[in-house]
Order: structure tokens, then C-alpha cells, then sequence
């Protein structure tokens, strides 16, 4: 099922929109803060906000209603929580897009969707054509619409179409530094993930599912700007630091923990987007393909990890085997 979005804009001009919802969970999070941060910084006339789908639910904010656009992702569209988020959406009035993996699930229900997004996963796949791509798609085609100012619209489509390539080429540059790095640290009790900007909920992704969830590692994020207003005091050189390094404006708070770690010789390894073929992108929206590198950098990282490890990513004690159930609020 392809995605239309200049037939999807033209749904959604309908209605006077003033604010536009993210809400999902775990690695589904992490896939709409970019787009958030994008219309962040790139809308004059919306406002943005991203939360997990719980939280969204419980504050249920006052302008969360029919001048509200709402998007709500779930990988199997059948997530508690994300369901929740989207029935709430619809009573508030807001204008909702449910995106899932799978067509045959709970947020394809009409009762909760005005438009349902079916998007297909596999390394075959165009980034176009996963959530991030297909968000940035959207968003970029109703700046476009919307806002006469707005002056990305070309420059974004351009990246869309060159990042396929850039990742391809990205994943055979990395693969011997994941490689090492696995090897290195296979039995490495804990490690600190730093990353920013866009980026900051692929580095936090990192963190909590792939390393903590998938490879049962204790670790934790810390953004690259509040490193040094109190995580840099237990910097000693038996940690390990995986430092995610941007390209684009936000480039100079990665650069700057990182050479912190180096001059007080922290354990460290270093994921830099413009060795990465970022350049290729142009500098008006780089930053907006940040997530895009570092997501398959994760992948790449903890699947060596797995390997080495002999911990399949599949594997899971809690998550889908006991009851860890809520109350529902409607």
C-alpha cells in the first residue's frame, strides 16, 4: 500500500491544524521524535509535541483536540498503549494517522483512525518506505502546503532519495569497527551511549532496546550537551563510551564530549555521521537524517554484540512472557 501524502495533505488542510501529536513506545518512539524535532524547528505556525503513548493518555493536554493533528505508531498495531492514545485522539476530536507493520491489526480500526498507514520492513525496503521516511514525507509535503516561507521542501526530497545509497555504503564502512568493538567489549558490564539533536532518541534507542532489551546489557544514554553539567564526574578509564556523532548544527556538542573522553581517557568509540557519507546531504536538513544513519548503526552494533555474545536479539525474559497489564483510562 503506497502512501500518497500530497492526496493525505490535502485531507488534512481540511481541517485547521494547529498542533500536531507523536505518541508511541519504545523503538516506535524513537522513530517519531525526529519528525517532531523537525517540526520543531522548521514550523512557524504549529506547535509539537512527542511522548510516549502512556503519558500522552494520562495528561491528556487541553489543546489536545480537533485543531490537533495526532499520529500514533505501533510496529505490530496492536500495542496497548498506542490502541489507548488513539482512541483518546479520536474523542478529542483530533484528525489521527495510525502506522503499523501489520494491516490486520487494532489501529486500522476506522474507529480509530482517519488514515491508516501500512508500511513493510526488511532490509529491501527504501527508508522512504519506513516510518521515519514515511513521517518526514508527510510532514515536509504540509510545510510545503502550508507555510509560504517554508524553503526545505526540495532539499529534503533530495535526501530522501540519496539516503537508501548512503546507508548501504555506511553499514560495509562500519562493519569492522562494530566487529572489534563486539569482540572488545563482549563482556563489558556496562557502557554510556552520548548522541543529540535528532539523533537523541536513536542514541536513547539504542540504549533501552537494543542493548538493554535485546542484549540484557546495563547501560545508559546521556544527551552530549548535559555531559558536563554531571555525568562527566565518573569519567575514568575503565568506562566505555559509545559516542554518536552528528553532522550539522548540533555536530559541536558531540565533538565536544568527545574530546573530553579522549583527553581523560575514557574508553571510547566513536560513530561519526560525516564519515558516514552524511555530507552528501545538503547542510539545510543534514540534521534531520542523523536518526536515520545511527538507527542502522544500532542494528549494525548490537547484532555484532549478539554474535559475540551468543545472546540472540530475539531472545526475551519479560517482554511478552509474564503479565505486566495496566487499566486502561476509556
Amino acid at each position: 500500500m503506497m502512501l500518497n501524502e500530497k492526496e493525505l495533505v490535502m485531507e488534512i488542510k481540511k481541517r485547521n491544524i494547529k498542533d500536531v501529536f507523536f505518541a508511541a513506545c519504545g523503538g516506535s518512539y524513537n522513530d517519531l521524535f525526529p519528525i517532531h524535532y523537525f517540526v520543531e524547528n522548521e514550523s512557524k505556525n504549529l506547535r509539537s509535541k512527542c511522548l510516549t503513548a502512556r503519558e500522552l493518555s494520562i495528561t491528556n493536554p487541553a489543546y489536545w483536540d480537533e485543531s490537533s493533528l495526532t499520529f500514533v505508531l505501533s510496529h505490530s498495531g496492536n500495542t496497548p498503549e498506542a490502541v489507548e492514545a488513539a482512541r483518546i485522539a479520536k474523542k478529542n476530536g483530533s484528525y489521527v494517522i495510525t502506522i503499523s507493520n501489520e494491516k490486520e491489526s487494532a489501529l486500522a480500526d476506522p474507529a480509530l483512525a482517519d488514515k491508516f498507514i501500512v508500511y513493510e520492513w526488511g532490509e529491501q525496503i527504501s527508508h522512504k518506505e519506513e516510518p521515519m521516511g514515511i513521517l518526514y514525507r508527510i510532514m515536509n509535503e504540509y510545510l510545503h502546503e502550508t507555510e509560504p516561507t517554508y524553503s526545505k521542501y526540495e532539499d529534503l526530497i533530495d535526501g530522501l532519495n540519496k539516503i537508501d545509497d548512503i546507508i548501504v555504503e555506511a553499514r560495509r564502512l562500519q562493519l569492522p569497527a562494530a566487529q572489534k568493538f563486539a569482540q572488545k567489549y563482549r563482556k563489558q558490564p556496562f557502557m554510556y551511549i552520548l548522541g543529540s539533536g535528532a539523533n537523541t532518541s536513536q542514541a536513547y534507542g539504542f540504549a533501552i532496546c537494543s542493548l538493554m532489551e535485546m542484549q540484557w546489557m546495563d547501560c545508559a544514554f546521556i544527551s552530549s550537551a548535559e555531559f558536563f553539567h554531571g555525568p562527566f564526574e565518573v569519567l575514568q578509564d575503565d568506562k566505555v563510551y559509545i559516542q554518536c556523532v552528528n553532522a550539522g548544527k548540533t555536530r559541536a556538542m558531540d565533538t565536544r564530549s568527545r574530546d573530553f573522553i579522549k583527553k581523560y581517557n575514557g574508553q571510547l568509540e566513536v560513530i561519526d555521521a560525516e564519515e558516514l557519507g552524511l555530507n552528501k546531504i545538503q547542510d539545510s536538513v543534514v540534521d534531520y537524517f542523523n536518526p536515520v544513519v545511527f538507527y542502522e548503526m544500532g542494528v549494525l552494533y548490537r547484532d555484532q554484540l549478539g554474535a559475540k555474545r551468543g545472546h540472540p536479539t530475539e531472545v526475551r525474559q519479560y517482554m511478552g512472557k509474564v503479565d505486566y497489564s495496566y487499566e486502561p483510562i476509556i
